[in-house]
Protein backbone atom coordinates (compact mmCIF):
# COMPACT_ATOMS: atom_id res chain seq x y z
CA UNK A 1 0.00 0.00 0.00
CA UNK A 2 1.54 3.44 -1.39
CA UNK A 3 1.57 6.95 1.58
CA UNK A 4 -1.09 7.95 -1.20
CA UNK A 5 -3.29 4.77 -0.17
CA UNK A 6 -3.05 4.78 3.21
CA UNK A 7 -6.03 5.68 5.70
CA UNK A 8 -6.27 9.41 6.78
CA UNK A 9 -6.17 8.48 10.37
CA UNK A 10 -3.03 6.31 9.77
CA UNK A 11 0.53 7.61 10.28
CA UNK A 12 3.29 7.47 7.58
CA UNK A 13 6.33 4.99 8.00
CA UNK A 14 8.08 8.29 7.97
CA UNK A 15 5.86 9.43 10.41
CA UNK A 16 6.60 6.82 13.08
CA UNK A 17 10.23 6.63 12.69
CA UNK A 18 10.16 10.26 13.43
CA UNK A 19 7.85 10.18 16.24
CA UNK A 20 9.71 6.37 18.20
CA UNK A 21 12.76 8.99 17.39
CA UNK A 22 11.70 11.94 19.24
CA UNK A 23 9.91 9.66 22.28
CA UNK A 24 13.46 7.78 22.79
CA UNK A 25 15.09 10.85 22.89
CA UNK A 26 13.05 12.87 25.72
CA UNK A 27 11.29 9.34 27.14
CA UNK A 28 12.37 7.80 30.79
CA UNK A 29 13.56 4.32 30.18
CA UNK A 30 11.20 2.23 31.79
CA UNK A 31 12.21 0.50 34.56
CA UNK A 32 12.96 -3.56 34.30
CA UNK A 33 11.44 -6.03 36.91
CA UNK A 34 13.80 -9.11 37.40
CA UNK A 35 14.25 -12.32 38.78
CA UNK A 36 17.41 -13.53 39.88
CA UNK A 37 18.99 -16.86 40.76
CA UNK A 38 22.12 -18.76 41.19
CA UNK A 39 22.78 -21.87 38.91
CA UNK A 40 26.06 -24.20 39.21
CA UNK A 41 27.62 -22.04 36.89
CA UNK A 42 26.44 -18.76 36.75
CA UNK A 43 23.58 -16.24 37.81
CA UNK A 44 20.72 -16.11 36.20
CA UNK A 45 18.70 -12.82 35.70
CA UNK A 46 15.54 -12.92 34.02
CA UNK A 47 13.60 -10.02 32.69
CA UNK A 48 10.29 -9.55 30.72
CA UNK A 49 10.94 -7.30 27.97
CA UNK A 50 7.51 -7.01 25.75
CA UNK A 51 7.71 -6.24 22.36
CA UNK A 52 11.06 -6.07 21.63
CA UNK A 53 13.79 -8.44 19.49
CA UNK A 54 17.53 -9.24 20.40
CA UNK A 55 18.89 -6.69 17.73
CA UNK A 56 17.23 -4.05 19.93
CA UNK A 57 19.03 -5.22 23.16
CA UNK A 58 22.00 -4.92 24.84
CA UNK A 59 23.97 -6.65 27.82
CA UNK A 60 27.00 -5.48 29.76
CA UNK A 61 29.42 -6.72 32.26
CA UNK A 62 32.13 -4.55 33.55
CA UNK A 63 33.02 -6.21 36.97
CA UNK A 64 29.84 -6.63 39.01
CA UNK A 65 28.36 -4.18 37.44
CA UNK A 66 25.38 -6.03 34.78
CA UNK A 67 23.61 -3.73 32.51
CA UNK A 68 20.75 -4.07 29.90
CA UNK A 69 18.93 -2.12 27.90
CA UNK A 70 16.75 -2.04 24.96
CA UNK A 71 16.36 0.64 22.55
CA UNK A 72 12.23 2.13 21.72
CA UNK A 73 10.83 -0.07 19.06
CA UNK A 74 7.88 2.01 18.01
CA UNK A 75 5.96 5.19 19.06
CA UNK A 76 4.10 5.89 16.57
CA UNK A 77 1.96 8.80 17.10
CA UNK A 78 -1.70 7.96 18.32
CA UNK A 79 -4.49 8.88 20.83
CA UNK A 80 -4.54 6.98 23.54
CA UNK A 81 -7.14 6.39 26.00
CA UNK A 82 -4.37 4.79 28.41
CA UNK A 83 -0.93 4.63 27.38
CA UNK A 84 1.31 2.76 30.64
CA UNK A 85 3.59 1.10 28.82
CA UNK A 86 6.32 1.30 25.21
CA UNK A 87 7.42 -1.01 22.92
CA UNK A 88 10.93 -0.65 24.36
CA UNK A 89 13.45 1.70 26.16
CA UNK A 90 13.78 -0.63 28.91
CA UNK A 91 16.47 -0.09 31.18
CA UNK A 92 18.19 -1.95 33.82
CA UNK A 93 21.58 -2.01 36.41
CA UNK A 94 22.48 -4.54 38.52
CA UNK A 95 25.23 -5.26 41.22
CA UNK A 96 26.17 -9.00 41.26
CA UNK A 97 27.45 -10.68 43.75
CA UNK A 98 31.63 -11.59 43.25
CA UNK A 99 32.50 -14.04 41.27
CA UNK A 100 30.34 -13.79 38.31
CA UNK A 101 32.21 -12.00 35.76
CA UNK A 102 33.82 -14.56 33.47
CA UNK A 103 31.05 -14.29 30.82
CA UNK A 104 27.63 -13.81 29.37
CA UNK A 105 25.38 -15.54 27.97
CA UNK A 106 21.83 -14.87 26.84
CA UNK A 107 18.45 -15.47 24.99
CA UNK A 108 15.19 -13.93 24.51
CA UNK A 109 12.38 -15.40 23.73
CA UNK A 110 8.56 -14.87 23.99
CA UNK A 111 9.43 -11.49 25.70
CA UNK A 112 11.85 -12.83 28.44
CA UNK A 113 14.74 -12.25 28.53
CA UNK A 114 17.11 -14.63 30.75
CA UNK A 115 20.80 -13.42 31.37
CA UNK A 116 23.88 -16.27 32.77
CA UNK A 117 26.36 -14.15 34.07
CA UNK A 118 29.23 -16.98 34.29
CA UNK A 119 30.97 -17.97 37.26
CA UNK A 120 35.08 -17.27 37.39
CA UNK A 121 37.18 -14.16 37.54
CA UNK A 122 36.40 -11.14 35.09
CA UNK A 123 37.96 -11.01 31.98
CA UNK A 124 36.97 -7.46 31.26
CA UNK A 125 34.39 -5.79 29.91
CA UNK A 126 31.98 -7.75 28.17
CA UNK A 127 29.09 -6.69 25.72
CA UNK A 128 26.47 -9.04 24.11
CA UNK A 129 23.17 -9.33 22.54
CA UNK A 130 21.19 -12.15 23.14
CA UNK A 131 20.04 -14.78 20.80
CA UNK A 132 16.68 -16.27 19.75
CA UNK A 133 15.95 -19.48 21.69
Amino acid sequence: MSTSQLPPDQPTRQEVIDATADTERTMRPQHVPVNIYEASSAIVVVAPLPAVTPEDVTIELDGRHLRFWAHLRSAGPRDYLVHEWNYGGFERMLELPEGYSAGLEATLTNGQLAIRALRGEPSGALRISPSPA
